[in-house]
Formats: structure tokens, sequence, C-alpha cells
């Protein structure tokens, strides 16, 4: 039987593009006068570009940016400081997120997280959210000293929550390090469908958040025919 459902954060609970198309928009409208004489969309595409989605840290991000459009009045580093303070004002959350959670905890289901970054950026992200207290437990890599797909993050969070593999799912927007890996340890992996992949290996794909408690608890219970 089921007995707990573990998340990634980026790209599955946070709605990451969209927090960072945001944080990037207000950071040039506040810092216009060191920035502004780059065009507002050509500083946000390229920083996206040069993100990769949240796979290349930021100190590099700006040290491009700041060369790449001569940015002189504004040191990368600053810019750096800003975007950590201020990202957390800016966080996305996906659809129908808030429900749920409450709908799977109104299944008596542990939650865990498992999410990659670094330890109090990402900590202030959940809180930001005000998702935190609907967790058992949360694990930042950072933190932990490892990183998915690193199958002893996986198996530090299943000994705290006190559950097997067997009985427990994990929910993630990357095939490799959210379900793959999970599917490595013995976990159910569930694949939040994001278009920049295609034929995900997963057990499970959802389309929308929405979806997840129906599809949990068929699986509790087909696991407890079985």
């Amino acid at each position: 039987m089921i007995k707990a459902v573990l998340f990634d954060f980026d790209g599955t609970l946070l709605n990451r593009d969209a927090s960072v198309k945001a944080c990037i928009d207000n950071q040039y409208d506040r810092l216009k006068k060191w920035v502004g004489h780059v065009p507002k969309e050509q500083y946000m595409t390229r920083f996206i570009e040069l993100d990769k989605r949240g796979y290349v840290w930021k100190d590099t991000v700006y040290r491009q940016l700041t060369q790449e459009f001569s940015i002189s009045t504004i040191t990368w580093e600053e810019l750096l400081q800003d975007y950590i303070r201020e990202f957390q004002f800016h966080c996305v959350p996906f659809d129908q997120l808030f429900q749920m959670l409450e709908d799977l905890k109104s299944k008596n289901l542990l939650l865990g997280m498992i999410t990659n970054g670094y330890g109090q950026f990402q900590m202030a992200n959940i809180k930001a959210l005000g998702i935190e207290n609907y967790f058992d437990v949360i694990l930042v890599s950072e933190w932990e000293g490892i990183k998915k797909p690193d199958p002893e993050i996986f198996n530090r969070a299943l000994r705290k929550l006190d559950v097997s593999p067997k009985h427990s799912v994990f929910v993630g927007d990357h095939p490799e390090n959210d379900v793959k890996a999970a599917q490595y340890i013995g976990m159910k992996g569930i694949w939040k469908n994001d278009s920049q992949w295609t034929n995900v290996d997963a057990d499970f794909t959802v389309d929308d958040l929405k979806e997840l408690p129906l599809l949990v608890e068929h699986l509790m219970r087909e696991i407890e025919i079985i």
C-alpha cells in the first residue's frame, strides 16, 4: 500500500519558468539605472538562455551577462545577490498546488520533498509558496551533501519517513534526476509532463497537479488488491 508521496520542487511544484521571468522582469525595472542601456526583452531573453532552466548557477549567468552587455556600473556579484534576495517574492506555484496537497494529506499520506539547490535559497522559495508545513520531510541537496540522481538522497528521505521504496512514489519533471532515479531504488516514478522531453519511461505521467490525488488513490487500491 502506498504510504508516502515525494516530490521534486522546481518545475514540479514551483512554476520555475514563470517565476524566473517575473523575477528578471522586476530586476530590470528596479535596476534600470544600471542596466537600462540594454533593451529589456534582450536582457530577459539572454538571461533565460544562459540560465538553462536552472542547470547553470547564477554566478556564471551574471558574469556572462555583464560581459556581453558591457554592464559596468553594477557588478555581477551585486546582480547575483539581488537575484538571491528577490527571487522568493516572485515564486509562482503551478495551478492546483494547494488543493492537490490538501487532497493527499486527507488520505493520511506522508509527504516529502527532495530538491537540488542551495539550502537557504530553496527553503526561502518553499516558504514563499506557503507549502512548507504540508511536508513531513524536506531534503535540499546542499545541506545533504548529495544531490539527485544519487540513490542515497532518495533512501535518506525514505528512512526519515520510515517508509520502504515499494510503499512510495516520486513525482518530478526530470526524466533522469527524478523519474529514473526513483525507479532505480524501487519507487514508482511519476513524470510531470514537460515539453522539453519526450518518450519518458515513467510508471505514470500527469499533465497537471490536479491529476495526482486520483492517480495515487487508484494506485493505492491497485496495490491493495495485489
